[in-house]
């Protein structure tokens, strides 16, 4: 931190380095996060740049944390492009960025030059596995990562099993062992942990882990601990297995979103009803065990406190990518496996896989249920019947009968009416287009598009029993017969456009009737036109069981009666209101809190966002309406 806070006016780099699971991004991170330094700097961004790096995905994540732009709007622009605009933004500006995991020199010669030295005192931290690029990025400093001492092995396993609870005295002498054992290495230290807290405490448990570990020490680094690894591994509880080794079928350093992982362990049958409780409940579950054995890492949470974006470590991925390879677990496109590709059934295609490769091994793949594939196009030859899961950035267009799950990230989707078993559909990307078959698929869990329109349901519908997310809905009339087929509907999101010919009041879309979704917990309202008069928005009212609301609108003209009917929510904890005339609206965010603390009490755990349409805007309502529980975004 003296280094980054120093008197030295030029733009500084400053390395850390050592091994991997040493920590040297858990200092960057406890570092990036302090109080002084955020202060310190005008901007501060972080990009992970990894092995296989992608210069314009580096320069896109660093101007969005910089211009705090969405990265939706800079998805067109070239590197080149995103390279200039953040020149632009950083020059003047005293920045902090941090480049997390490098390993060429290249990567950093063909970023650098965006970086201007405005001779401020700016800042660049890099942490790098490859002490040799030291010399290259600073010739007078940097800081080498040691392995731990003796007392901080122990200091670091006690905390990890029992946080402030003193150690067991009958347990603290091969505790002590083992913790020697781990070599000073933070990684193993914390995964050691993670199998110890979840074993018997007894000293005939600790010492069959303490003789393993015995077995290893001599071991190369890596080596070391990936067996280490491979202990904590051997020691999940079956159900947990599989649903470790699919973390292998992501990109290095990719950001896994819960709900997308999820709904591909339910796909793959991963998670199975257990005393009532939702699959999405079970694996939520799932995730926390794996967080708790320190075998994935928490990378994002939600504005309510759950996990919502997780990551894994290059070593553990190492392990799921290897012992995949042992037991057959799912075939990479493009390197070669004991079992060969014709008998797998899971079969993934990584970012960099040669569009020749994809083709000639498809022809091959006769009997696979999933195709992981989310940074290419699933090839057009593929012609399995028996394909049940397909995550893929895009196609052109899916005709598989049996298939139960379709995330598909491109924009250049086609909708095919043979999915008669689907249960997921995400395409966040979609144009719009109509779902003609809706109502004669029962099975579906989860829709979530950009914009899609729905029948009218008919006498003989299906009620969707199943259906518990449905996201981009397009001017959904809720009269009975739509409000009742939807009785297990916990997610909600609608897009109300006006169009010729079609009402733009609350009696013609019956939305008064969304209150009468008595299980719905999560509900996302979009209004391109206005509700005035005796037909407003003042007639809609909330149910009981809601704990997320987001509204965008660009008008709403009673919006005191709005506010009294959201204030008065007994379990909300999250209030998102985007675009619109905020001049009483903000002011009304405030007052949303005070009710919700009259509430809650002194617990409160209620946020609110307002989305600002400029940065003016955005500092005027920070100047006179800041609070804990409000936070502006432009």
């Amino acid at each position: 931190m003296e280094k980054l806070m120093s008197n030295e006016s030029g733009r500084q780099v400053i390395p850390i380095t050592g091994m991997g699971g040493i920590g040297k991004t858990a200092l960057a991170q406890t570092v990036y996060s302090q109080k002084a330094i955020n202060e310190h700097f005008d901007i501060c961004a972080w990009a992970t740049i990894s092995e296989q790096y992608n210069k314009r995905e580096i320069l896109c994540e660093l101007v969005s944390q910089a211009t705090m732009k969405d990265k939706k709007q800079l998805s067109e622009k070239s590197a080149a492009e995103l390279g200039l605009e953040l020149h632009k933004y950083l020059f003047g500006r005293r920045f902090l960025i941090v480049m997390d995991d490098m390993w060429k020199i290249e990567s950093w010669d063909e970023i650098q030059r965006f970086f201007p030295n405005n001779e401020n005192h700016s800042r660049i931290m890099v942490t790098t596995r490859q002490s040799q690029l030291t010399p290259q990025l600073n010739n007078h400093y940097s800081h080498s990562m040691e392995f731990l001492d003796e007392a901080s092995s122990w200091n670091l396993l006690s905390k990890t099993m029992f946080e402030e609870e003193p150690f067991p005295l009958d347990l603290q002498k091969v505790g002590k062992e083992i913790a020697h054992s781990c070599r000073g290495l933070p990684l193993s230290i914390v995964v050691v942990g993670g199998i110890l807290k979840n074993m018997e405490r007894t000293k005939k448990c600790w010492d069959s882990i303490r003789n393993n570990l015995t077995s290893v020490v001599n071991l190369k680094n890596d080596q070391h601990c990936l067996r280490l690894l491979k202990m904590s591994y051997d020691h999940l509880p079956v159900y947990l297995k599989p649903c470790f080794l699919y973390m292998g079928v992501f990109e290095e350093d990719e950001e896994i979103l819960i709900s997308k992982l999820i709904k591909l362990w339910v796909s793959e049958g991963f998670l199975k009803p257990i005393d009532g409780n939702s699959l999405g409940t079970i694996g939520k579950g799932f995730i926390k065990d794996l967080v708790d054995r320190n075998l994935i890492l928490v990378d994002k949470l939600g504005s309510t406190g759950n996990i919502k974006q997780v990551k894994v470590h290059d070593l553990v991925r190492d392990l799921c990518v290897n012992q995949s390879k042992k037991e057959g677990f799912y075939h990479v496109v493009g390197e070669s496996s004991p079992r060969g590709i014709k008998s797998h059934r899971r079969i993934v295609i990584r970012r960099k896989t040669s569009k020749k490769k994809v083709v000639n091994d498809s022809k091959s793949m006769l009997h696979a249920r999933s195709i992981i594939c989310e940074y290419g196009k699933v090839p057009r030859c593929l012609n399995s019947r028996l394909l049940r899961t397909i995550q893929a950035d895009r196609s052109r267009g899916f005709q598989y009968v049996n298939l139960r799950h379709l995330g598909h990230m491109g924009s250049s989707f086609s909708y095919s009416n043979q999915l008669w078993n689907l249960q997921t559909l995400i395409v966040p990307w979609s144009p719009k287009f109509a779902f003609t078959e809706f109502w004669e698929m029962p099975q579906l869990r989860h829709i979530e598009v950009y914009s899609v329109l729905l029948p009218d349901p008919s006498s003989d519908s299906f009620v969707m029993e199943n259906l518990v997310v449905l996201k981009g809905a397009l001017n959904l009339k809720w009269d009975e017969e739509v409000v009742k087929r939807f009785p297990n509907i916990k997610k909600l999101g609608i897009k109300y456009l006006a169009t010729k010919g079609m009402g733009c009041d609350d009696d013609y879309y019956y939305m008064s009737n969304i209150n009468c979704l008595c299980k719905l917990e999560s509900l996302y309202i979009s209004c391109a036109f206005d509700f005035r008069g005796n037909t407003s928005l003042y007639k809609l009212t909330f149910p009981q069981t809601l704990k997320s609301l987001t509204l965008e609108m660009n008008f709403v003209s009673e919006w005191e009666t709005m506010l009294e009917k959201i204030g008065s929510l007994p379990l909300l904890e999250k209030f998102e209101l985007r675009w619109g005339c905020f001049g009483t609206v903000v002011k009304s965010a405030k007052e949303i809190v005070e009710e919700q603390m009259d509430l809650q009490g002194d617990d409160l755990s209620f946020h609110v966002y307002v989305l600002l349409s400029s940065s003016e805007a955005k500092n005027e309502a920070m100047r006179s309406l800041a609070g804990p529980s409000i936070e502006f975004e432009r």
